[in-house]
């Protein structure tokens, strides 16, 4: 049997990534241990197998992409973004689709990553545990979150936290004192940074105008316009005074509140003001207020910092915060 990447691992005292990262002249190898490397290898007479990974480059000129859904908004911009920048590069794109947060009790892509043997792995919109991450920096490969910060990992995103404050505080100039709350659920909570951040901000901004946060007046819903829809019956359906504004942590369940609100006789803005964050495609048409964030220039972006890492720019991963604006359209105006 012919020399193998463990053997050369085995004399170098190296993982088996590290060799393979060394003889393809991939970055985060240090001069020394890839000089090491590089003398076991001749030393052994090691020849990489043809069909390991492209000899000419040692290269699989192909990108991962983890998300936990394709068929939402900001995932479908993002993506789209990062596939234009790798076609331009000559770079394929591999999906790995959760199939939404909760995908059983074991995640197995970090398996099927060092199987299909991807140069980079960009994350979006999705919390890694301390086992997951531990795994993927394991395979020394370039990683980048999109779409919102991520432990362990630089990222590419807005602030979240000034967008949240910049829509209450839009409702807020406008004159409005009862104001509601459509918030990221429970599971999207658990799963990822954004949606705490957004409500920690709404809050912090009421309380700091010294608004009363009403309980009655916040609905989880899970960043859809039907859960918009329920969790605004849920509001609507409060006993009491209703509020003269809601701020939603999406533009999709404002979109969800609009139509309910339509529904039920609420004249948007005269009697209820309503914005978003996000100025997804349908918003403009639907005359909604929004905090507006461009998915599809966060996806070119992040693409573009990978492959300037993994062309040898060491540190051009890194966090990044995007723009952000508030768009005023025709969903919010001064309470009655």
């Amino acid at each position: 049997m012919g020399v193998s990447i463990d053997d050369v691992a085995a004399g170098a005292h190296v993982s088996t990534a590290t060799v393979s990262r060394a003889l393809r002249g991939l970055p985060r190898v240090s001069a020394a241990t890839r000089a090491k490397v590089i003398a076991v290898a001749a030393e052994l007479g090691y020849v990489p197998s043809p069909s390991a990974s492209g000899l000419a480059t040692g290269r699989t000129r192909t990108m991962g992409v983890l998300v936990p859904f394709v068929d939402r908004w900001y995932f479908g911009h993002a993506i789209e973004g990062i596939d234009q920048v790798l076609r331009e590069h000559g770079y394929n794109l591999l999906l790995f689709s959760l199939g939404g947060y909760l995908h059983g009790q074991k995640r197995s892509f970090t398996e099927s990553m060092v199987r299909k043997q991807i140069d980079a792995l960009l994350v979006l919109s999705l919390g890694l545990s301390e086992e997951e991450l531990r795994r993927l920096h394991h395979t020394e490969i370039p990683l980048l979150s999109v779409g919102g910060p991520v432990d362990g990992c630089p990222g590419v995103y807005i602030d979240d936290a000034a967008a949240a404050t910049a829509a209450t505080e839009h409702l807020i100039g406008l004159g409005h004192r009862r104001i509601g709350h459509l918030r990221g659920g429970v599971q999207d909570e658990k799963n990822f940074k954004v949606p705490a951040l957004r409500t920690l901000a709404f809050e912090a901004a009421m309380t700091g105008a010294g608004l009363e946060l009403r309980p009655e007046w916040a609905a989880a819903g899970d960043f859809t316009v039907a859960e918009g829809v329920r969790a605004a019956v849920q509001v609507f359906d409060a006993p009491g005074e209703p509020p003269t504004a809601l701020f939603c942590g999406s533009d999709e369940m404002a979109l969800g509140a609009m139509f309910e609100a339509q529904r039920r006789g609420i004249r948007v803005p005269e009697e209820l003001s309503i914005v978003g964050i996000d100025d997804h495609d349908f918003s403009a048409p639907a005359g909604l207020t929004t905090i507006a964030q461009q998915p599809w220039n966060h996806g070119r972006a992040a693409a573009t910092m990978l492959l300037a890492e993994l062309g040898g720019a060491v540190g051009a991963a890194r966090d990044t915060l995007m723009p952000f604006e508030l768009i005023v359209r025709h969903s919010t105006a001064a309470p009655r």
